[in-house]
């Protein structure tokens, strides 16, 4: 499954419009989302860690941008994104949960984790965009642009468009966890570094937003603010699951 990612980022590369990226990318993402149901939901519980948690947000934005790529010439991006997706395949391997969650039957649960790590994808999505623009940007102003790029208006709205519903996502996660933590996770909330981070990603979020609305906002400074809170809700919960599985080894 990783070479074929890797094959698939290989002729998006080379070749965007070749007829095999058509059928093999479905596919990859076919036999990605069955490994990922059978990692994680395979034995009845729910089974999260450092190597699931990211291979399921690199598979959710892969698939989101095969999605949007069906409507905006994206293929640089998505050449990127097969390339993260073929490495998360491998880590996934290296790095799998070995216990389940507490509570991981209640329908609760699952609709906050369903919910949190789609959240996760379409704001992965979103950082993504702000880097290729950030690089387009770049030669833009270096008349170095290459033919085929997509218009930067093009992926200025659909980067807006993929906040808007990230944010959406992650008040709804971040609003589940803070008033059903008990029933969720079995103990009262508690102000750790995890929430803090989370929170303070909504904020920059949040604020983005209520800049692009009412100042306007666009260009260097949303790709700033993109970027910056995208780094936040990477620490609330993959940097908490690296370093305690990968470094602490607990």
């Amino acid at each position: 499954m990783s070479a074929l990612y890797g094959w698939v980022a290989w002729r998006l590369q080379r070749t965007p419009r070749a007829a095999s990226v058509r059928w093999l990318l479905p596919l990859a993402l076919l036999a990605h989302g069955a490994l990922i149901y059978h990692s994680v939901l395979g034995q009845g519980d729910i089974r999260l860690g450092f190597g699931n948690s990211l291979s399921t947000i690199l598979w959710l934005t892969a698939l989101a941008y095969w999605l949007a790529s069906q409507g905006a010439p994206l293929a640089r991006l998505q050449s990127w994104v097969s390339g993260l997706a073929a490495a998360s395949v491998l880590i996934m391997a290296l790095f799998t949960a070995t216990h389940a969650i507490p509570n991981s039957q209640t329908l609760a649960l699952r609709a906050h984790l369903v919910v949190s790590f789609l959240a996760y994808g379409l704001l992965a999505v979103a950082a993504l965009h702000a880097v290729l623009m950030t690089m387009l940007e770049k030669q833009l102003h270096r008349g170095s642009l290459q033919n085929g790029a997509p218009p930067l208006l093009t992926l200025e709205a659909m980067l807006f468009r993929t906040i808007g519903a990230g944010f959406v996502l992650l008040t709804l996660a971040l609003f589940s966890g803070v008033f059903f933590s008990e029933e969720l996770f079995g103990t009262a909330l508690q102000f750790s570094h995890k929430t803090v981070f989370a929170i303070l990603s909504w904020l920059v979020f949040g604020g983005l937003l209520l800049g692009r609305h009412f100042r306007g906002w666009r260009g260097r400074t949303a790709l700033v603010w993109t970027i910056t809170g995208f780094t936040l809700l990477l620490l609330a919960y993959l940097g908490t699951q690296f370093v305690l599985e990968v470094v602490l080894r607990r």
